[in-house]
């Protein structure tokens, strides 16, 4: 019995392993998803291309692994496709939480599909239960809207009542913030972990 004791003080076993995370990563093109995961991933930033059909990163962070699958799909077709959501939904199965990035220095016309397009992803059956990190990147931009000018433009108040979601500016430049970001979205993941099931 001392024994035990003695072992369970003093030999420490390897740490445990970390929980990991199955997450979706959305947006339109351009929003800069690709290169935010990139430098996540410490990737080198010269070798980012737009991302065509869907990537799949493993982004480590102190205590938990995320496993992001980003669908890529070109601005045009966003915009000429009712049926895209059908394409996008075959990836969203099994996730365990949401990422949406937003370019929020982009025109008009692009703001508003984003916008359309996360109100569509708040609202899916596979998605609207879980919890959501939107980024509104690009905030080194002049043209750039602020949180509470993106907030009230996605009408993100209202629609996401009652879900767990978080909206945070970010930039390639302030990647301390971006992780802080995730850290984020990760506390709410372990949450639900402990959420007690419904019966």
């Amino acid at each position: 019995m001392d024994y035990l004791c003695f072992r369970a003080l003093c030999c420490k076993g390897p740490p445990p392993p970390r929980p990991e995370y199955d997450l979706v990563c959305i947006g339109l093109t351009g929003s800069g998803k690709t290169s935010l995961l990139s430098q996540l991933c410490s990737e080198s930033p010269e070798n980012i291309v737009s991302t065509t059909g869907f990537s799949i990163k493993a982004v480590p962070f102190q205590n938990a692994i995320l496993n992001v699958k980003e669908l890529g799909v070109p601005i045009v077709v966003l915009k000429g496709a009712d049926n895209i959501r059908k394409y996008w939904s075959r990836y969203y199965q099994g996730s365990q939480g949401v990422i949406f990035v937003l370019d929020s220095a982009s025109s008009e016309d692009d703001l508003e599909t984003a916008r359309n397009e996360l109100h569509s992803a708040l609202q899916h059956p596979q998605l609207c239960t879980l919890p959501f990190l939107i980024l509104a990147n690009h905030q080194d931009k002049p043209a750039a809207r602020s949180i509470q000018e993106i907030k009230k433009y996605f009408e993100l108040e209202p629609l996401a009542r009652g879900k767990r979601w978080i909206l945070k500016p970010c930039s390639l430049d302030d990647m301390e913030a971006v992780k802080d970001s995730f850290s984020l979205l990760i506390n709410l993941l372990e949450e639900r972990d402990f959420e007690p099931s419904r019966m």
